[in-house]
């Protein structure tokens, strides 16, 4: 008697966890893709980072955020981007159902593989030497070459992979930990292609990123051993990974797929530039007419007007920049539209001219509380290549810091090239996260210092 009701008791709790299981299962389904498809949105968790996700002029970026927008196209669903300020945020927000997927390069480690599931984009990073690229001084090929060398490199895992290779080695790397707040690790990188130092350490694929800027540094000697990392979700979410497996195997060789990777770590950044058209007959480009017309739109002297094409398109209409911007005057297509350019017209000089000029009457409205118009116009200049938000950052950071911020030069120009750096664009002042300050900076010299030339050898 006590045997039937023991086996009786066992096949009721035999079928009650069956019953549980499926139910789980059920649940798992209902929680996970289908969930997500009923929603029509995907919404991703990322890092700010010049690989990942960034806002360059108004627009969102980055190549983890365009392989991601890939993956969830390929599912019928718009992507939602939220960003957090750290590794272990990102984690803790997926865990707490704030996003679907990770989309970011999150490394295999243990401890993250027993609480979440890695899938869909695998990158294998390394650290490298980043070092100039110089006929007059041989390069180093091997580790063991960096004995007596100074490095110069940023606190945390370069410089601890650094110390440890010196270990390694038996000493002798002259190692710099530069924990300076203002310099940022593509300060590093811009001070090895001009030959201010000789060395420093990164990422391969941050120096893959950089060497689009930089033509003459070479990234090649690698110092640390294959890194994986990749994209996550939730346990609960087996759909959802399988779904970005396959996409993953299927969307590698893509077009798509191979555009991106391109457009962030293949394609030339800086375009070359040519001189003036003929100082003898005053000609600064074949489109000065146009810049002449349009500059008393927006009280500017046309020689400051053609400056800015000149360092935008090089005065070629048929210019297209590696984040998409096109014509002479280099606008993004969705800022081209809002001010009035009919579609298929990028190419046609006037209408470029004149949605730039429309732009810059708008940027300025937004800068309206610059009292002074000469610092107020290097602020457009800024606006107009950075995007207006990053700029409204720059501007708190300065307020924050006890800096001008209402001068460009000195005050302001010092927190856009911050902007690069973890600890202030993640800075509660800030609402538009990271951005490669230095290139702004540059952007606003080089078209001032070029001005001043035209001025002097072009007549009004």
């Amino acid at each position: 008697m006590n045997y039937r009701i023991l086996t009786f008791f066992l096949l009721i709790l035999s079928l009650t966890a069956c019953k549980k299981e499926h139910k789980s299962k059920q649940k798992a389904e209902v929680n996970d893709l289908q969930m997500i498809k009923k929603r029509g949105e995907l919404v991703v968790l990322t890092l700010y980072s010049s690989t990942s996700y960034f806002i360059y002029r108004g627009q969102e970026m980055g190549f983890q955020y365009e392989v991601s927008q890939q993956f969830a196209k390929s599912l019928g669903l718009k992507i939602k981007v939220k960003v957090a300020k750290n590794i272990p945020e990102l984690v803790k927000k997926l865990k707490n159902g704030e996003g679907d997927m990770i989309a970011y390069s999150l490394p295999f480690t243990k401890a993250m593989k027993d609480s979440l599931t890695y899938c869909g984009l695998e990158v294998i990073t390394h650290q490298v030497i980043v070092q100039r690229d110089d006929s007059k001084i041989e390069p180093l090929t091997d580790v063991t070459q960096l004995l007596g060398k100074d490095v110069y490199v940023k606190p945390g895992k370069y410089y601890d992979r650094l110390v440890n290779l010196d270990k390694e080695l038996g000493g002798g790397i002259k190692i710099h930990k530069d924990d300076n707040d203002s310099i940022t690790m593509e300060d590093l990188i811009d001070q090895v292609s001009e030959g201010k130092i000789h060395y420093t350490v990164c990422d391969n694929d941050l120096a893959r990123l950089n060497a689009t800027y930089y033509s003459n540094i070479d990234i090649s000697l690698a110092v640390s051993f294959d890194q994986r990392s990749s994209w996550a979700v939730r346990k609960d979410c087996p759909f959802l990974a399988k779904a970005a497996n396959e996409w993953y195997k299927k969307s590698i060789n893509s077009s798509d797929y191979i555009a991106s990777t391109k457009r962030y770590f293949e394609t030339r950044k800086i375009m070359v530039h040519s001189p003036i058209l003929s100082i003898q007959t005053g000609k600064i480009s074949r489109y000065d007419k146009l810049f002449k017309k349009y500059a008393k739109m927006i009280d500017w002297d046309w020689r400051l007007l053609a400056s800015l094409a000149y360092n935008e398109s090089n005065f070629d209409p048929r210019a297209v920049s590696w984040a998409g911007a096109k014509g002479l005057m280099q606008l993004m297509p969705a800022t081209a539209r809002a001010m009035g350019m009919p579609s298929g017209h990028e190419e046609d000089p006037e209408e470029s001219v004149k949605a730039a000029v429309k732009y810059i009457q708008s940027i300025n409205k937004s800068l309206c509380m610059i009292p002074n118009k000469n610092e107020r116009q290097n602020f457009i200049l800024a606006a107009y290549n950075a995007g207006v938000g990053h700029i409204y950052d720059a501007m708190a950071l300065a307020d924050k810091y006890g800096k001008k911020k209402f001068v460009w030069y000195n005050n302001v120009e010092h927190y856009i090239l911050l902007k690069s750096n973890e600890e202030f664009f993640t800075d509660p002042v800030c609402r538009n996260g990271y951005f490669r300050g230095i290139e702004t900076y540059n952007f606003v010299r080089d078209i001032n210092s070029r001005y001043k030339v035209y001025k002097k050898k072009i007549k009004h």
